[in-house]
């Protein structure tokens, strides 16, 4: 969850950054949204090695 936060919280400030002319806080916000980019990414990559290390929690995943 801790991405989308990133990512939510990193559009604002790149928003209001553009709204008000401030490029120090547009770019805070362009900074915010990439490392919420990256931790998705990393989320991502753990997820598809733990199911290739570990094939049979992927099958019992979709079971009840």
């Amino acid at each position: 969850m801790g991405e989308w936060t990133d990512k939510v919280k990193g559009k604002v400030k790149e928003t209001a950054g553009v709204a008000t002319g401030d490029r120090e806080l547009e770019a805070e916000g362009k900074a915010d949204t990439l490392k919420g980019n990256v931790k998705e990414k990393a989320e991502d990559a753990k997820r598809v090695i733990k199911d290739a290390v570990e094939p049979d929690r992927k099958i019992h995943r979709d079971e009840p």
